[in-house]
């Protein structure tokens, strides 16, 4: 075998003497994405104040990430606006695949030029270690909007200014300094939402409030059925089923074929309903300005009007309010499909499964200490998750021996007018103190165990009215 220094194509590379690289303007990238298929793009540095809160995450997956290219490629709005969601979600997957397949063209082109780049997947993220936790490399949507491609509307999606929300974003982590700020897109400067509210009215299981909140869970139960944890609540049907009458008792015939053609063809969205009926964006938004009234009778009502199932979780909002405003569509009471698998998964979750209109009349602070987090397993996702190191309450009954060594984490959950805020450590007064084992706490959430359980084997300790804790469990079905 030839040693490195004769190798053939070592000496052809060590005899070649390269042009140092010219850098690569912001119109130029762009024009590149465009050939490659997007429909718009924007290129921002990865420094940039608008992605303060993505900057970490975005490193620990790729590391040499200096700036991100994004990019739109656009929908068929009629498609996505059919009550028939075959229709809707060939449209939605035929536009996934173009945006990966675009985001794919651009890195072999830059890869051709000489600049190190990669594309995450549009959807569909694959990062499951991580499950419930950040299953993506990089968060499409404020990245967009630090690109200049839009702003996020009322119903969270990011609406262009030209072609609206019937777009889907894709994103080009790039190792090249884009040099000084001269032409760099910055955010646009309005928002293309018209606060309409059309997409409060769609939405089946009230996931979006008429003052901008959003219920994170109401949606992603219901419209996610087929992804990640609906899916696990299925198999978990199936395995707990007794016999195939006890299996059709829990999941109706088109169900099962439903999640049969997720499985052959591609997992499918049960609604996505707030794109659909969005009217902004100046090449959607004509129908809309010229007869509201025939818009609305076109495009909601059909919807509104649809007759099928809409799965929600038992004691959520969403049940009471699909009960109330869609009593003609079938209600589906499933499982939790948001259970965590680690305390930090937990702490970081609580918010998104919050139930605003379960906390009505609840003004409380919670103290809650976790002992024996080293116990639970960490997702590789989640060990950037600084833990508390401390000193455990040794009044509660343990010992100091088993307490010593002992890893804790705390937080602060203060529940207050139907909203929640958490934060690390103990802050400020408690009206509930809450000591218990970390392992036993996720067991309790995953319904492995009763509280009842953990209680009488002294593995949760309490200080303050123990009701607190019934009120606080409400809250989170």
């Amino acid at each position: 075998m030839a040693k490195l220094d004769t190798h053939p194509t070592v000496q052809q590379i060590r005899s070649h003497v390269s042009e140092p690289r010219p850098r690569m303007s912001y119109e130029a990238i762009k024009q590149l994405a465009m050939e490659c298929g997007a429909d718009d793009c924007g290129i921002v540095s990865l420094d940039r104040p608008e992605l303060d809160d993505q900057r970490e995450e975005i490193r620990n997956a790729v590391p040499w990430t200096r700036s991100l290219v994004s990019f739109v490629c656009k929908m068929n709005r009629e498609p996505i606006r059919s009550p028939a969601r075959s229709v809707a979600n060939l449209e939605f997957h035929s536009s996934g695949e173009q945006v990966n397949e675009v985001g794919r063209r651009l890195v072999a082109r830059l890869q051709e030029i000489g600049i190190r780049a990669l594309n995450p997947s549009m959807g569909f993220p694959m990062e499951m270690s991580r499950f419930p936790g950040r299953i993506w490399v990089v968060s499409h949507k404020p990245v967009a909007v630090a690109a200049g491609l839009g702003q996020m509307g009322v119903h969270r999606n990011v609406i262009h200014p030209k072609f609206g929300n019937f777009i889907l974003l894709g994103t080009v982590l790039i190792d090249e300094e884009m040099g000084n700020d001269e032409g760099e897109p910055r955010p646009i400067d309005f928002n293309p939402c018209l606060e309409c509210k059309l997409c409060v009215a769609a939405c089946p299981v009230g996931a979006i409030s008429p003052d901008g909140s959003f219920n994170f869970s109401a949606c992603y139960t219901h419209n996610y059925r087929e992804f990640m944890g609906g899916f696990t609540d299925w198999v978990e049907s199936v395995a707990s089923s007794k016999s195939k009458q006890d299996y059709r008792n829990q999941v109706e015939d088109d169900e099962t074929g439903s999640m049969w053609q997720s499985l052959s063809f591609g997992a499918n969205y049960k609604a996505a309903y707030c794109l659909s009926v969005c009217p902004a964006g100046e090449d959607v938004i004509s129908p809309f300005l010229d007869e509201r009234g025939n818009f609305i009778q076109e495009v909601v009502k059909p919807l509104q009007k649809k007759i099928e199932n809409v799965y929600v979780q038992k004691g959520s909002d969403a049940e009471e309010f699909v009960a109330k405003k869609f009593p003609h569509k079938e209600l589906k009471v499933v499982g939790g499909v948001l259970r965590p698998t680690t305390i930090q998964g937990f702490i970081r979750g609580m918010h998104l499964v919050f139930q605003p209109g379960k906390s009505k009349g609840l003004q409380a602070t919670y103290h809650f200490r976790f002992t024996r987090v080293d116990r639970v397993p960490v997702p590789v996702g989640e060990r950037d998750f600084v833990a508390k190191m401390g000193d455990s309450p040794i009044e509660h009954g343990a010992t100091a021996a088993d307490e010593m060594d002992e890893k804790t984490l705390d937080c602060t959950v203060t529940i207050k007018d139907q909203k929640i805020e958490v934060q690390n450590g103990w802050q400020g007064e408690c009206d509930l103190k809450v000591t218990v084992d970390a392992r036993s706490w996720l067991r309790f959430l995953r319904k492995e165990i009763s509280v009842v359980w953990i209680l009488l084997t002294m593995r949760l300790w309490m200080r303050g009215d123990p009701r607190l804790l019934l009120k606080f469990g409400k809250c989170f079905p």
